[in-house]
Order: C-alpha cells, then sequence, then structure tokens
C-alpha cells in the first residue's frame, strides 16, 4: 500500500470527523454570527450618521438664527446710537440757545446797571453843581426856602 492510500484514508477519516463533529455548522454559525454584528454595525452608524446629519441641521438653523438675531441687535444699537446722537445735538442746541440768552441777560443786566451808574453819577455831579451855585449865589433866606420846600417833597414822596 502506497502513501497515496494513505493519505487518501487520512483525508476520509479527517473529513469524517470534522462532518461529526459538526465543524461546517460551526463555521456556518460563525459566519452568520459575524454577518450579523456587521449588520448590526452598518446599522448602528447609518444611525449615528443621521443623527450627526440631524445636529448639523441642527446647529445650522441654529447660526442662522443666532445670525439673524445679531444682525437684529445690531441693527437697535445703531438705531438707539443714532438716538442719543440726535438727542446730545438737540441738548447741545438748547444748551448754546440757553447760555446765548444767559449772556443777553447778563449784558442787558450791565448795560442797565451802566446806564444808572451814569444817572447816579449825573445827578450826583449836578447835586453838587447845584450846591456850589446855592452856596456861591444864596443868601440864608434862600437857602431855609429851599431846605422847607425839599422836606415838604420828600414827606409827600414818603406817605
Amino acid at each position: 500500500m502506497d502513501a497515496a492510500f494513505w493519505a487518501l484514508v487520512a483525508l476520509v477519516i479527517f473529513l469524517g470527523i470534522v462532518i461529526y463533529l459538526k465543524v461546517p455548522g460551526m463555521i456556518n454559525k460563525s459566519l452568520d454570527e459575524r454577518a450579523e454584528r456587521i449588520r448590526n454595525e452598518l446599522d448602528e452608524a447609518r444611525r449615528l450618521r443621521e443623527e450627526a446629519q440631524q445636529l448639523l441641521a441642527e446647529y445650522q438653523r441654529k447660526r442662522k438664527d443666532a445670525e439673524k438675531e445679531a444682525g437684529e441687535l445690531i441693527a437697535a444699537a445703531e438705531h438707539e446710537a443714532a438716538g442719543l446722537v440726535e438727542e446730545a445735538r438737540r441738548k447741545t442746541e438748547e444748551f448754546v440757545t440757553r447760555r446765548a440768552a444767559m449772556a443777553e441777560q447778563k449784558i442787558a443786566l450791565a448795560e442797565t446797571e451802566a446806564v444808572n451808574e451814569v444817572r447816579r453819577s449825573a445827578v450826583d455831579l449836578a447835586v453838587k453843581a447845584a450846591e456850589m451855585l446855592i452856596a456861591e449865589k444864596a443868601d440864608s433866606k434862600t437857602v431855609n426856602d429851599l431846605f422847607k420846600k425839599s422836606v415838604t417833597e420828600v414827606k409827600d414822596r414818603l406817605n
């Protein structure tokens, strides 16, 4: 008996043992389990991809909303700034107008005081001049008459 025959017998015995121990079923079962595991992993990957796409869409929507809100805030701030500038301009104009009016009042008051001072000085000069003239030219009787007349006028004006 030759070696090829014994190799064939060993192969047949080996195949018999493999079939007897149900190795092909175990291999099929192992392959089926692996295929199921791969299928589950693919399903999980698909689900995760869909979640990622949903999250991406949500974040893009939120970004657009945030950009819109930021634009609205900027517009509101610009409007408010324009209002503040206008109010500041108006208040400045009012301040300048008030200051000009106060300056005009001060000038008018200074003019009035100056005119009154000139009048007082003129009256004082006229009184001094009159005193000097009366002192030079009047006698005692005229001085007494003028004094009495002045006292009477002062009494009349005070009453």
